[in-house]
């Protein structure tokens, strides 16, 4: 959780870029985090849970109308993301990685675990998710999403 975040960079005096101390790079950090959820993290949430759960748990096959919605309503969120978060900027609170984009990848990996490779055709977000992942560490990026990615395996 978002709350929980907050706790561990404050208690454990992250470094600042997580959750910077100048006022308005924080803003836009908490701006982020506030949007999101019903935003990224909502859309991207029932991409993975039409696509991939709903079909598991029912053994019925996903009506394609409902599978294009909800791509589209994800997609309406990325373009918001791309826009107002990131513009030209290398991270969304400027030059360095925050938990904003911490939560934003991770929220984003939903969908793509569920086959829906939402980079492919988006330049500027592939090249922000290059860097989070440089910035986090690609080996631990890649052990932290390890089991959501093999969920279509089920």
């Amino acid at each position: 959780s978002i709350a929980i975040l907050l706790y561990l960079v404050q208690k454990f005096k992250t470094a600042d870029h997580w959750y910077p101390s100048d006022l308005q790079k924080r803003a836009r950090v908490d701006e982020y985090l506030s949007w999101q959820h019903t935003n990224i993290r909502l859309k991207g949430s029932k991409l993975f849970l039409t696509k991939v759960m709903l079909p598991l748990l029912t053994g019925q096959p996903l009506p394609p109308e409902k599978l294009e919605f909800v791509t589209e309503e994800l997609n309406v969120a990325l373009k918001q993301f791309e826009e107002k978060f990131l513009q030209d900027k290398p991270f969304i609170a400027g030059s360095e990685v925050s938990l904003a984009d911490l939560v934003a990848l991770v929220e984003l990996m939903q969908p793509v675990c569920a086959g829906y490779d939402l980079f492919e055709e988006r330049p500027k977000l592939k090249e922000w998710r290059r860097r989070v992942e440089e910035a986090v560490g690609k080996e631990l990026f890649q052990e932290a999403h390890q089991e959501i990615m093999n969920i279509k395996n089920l």
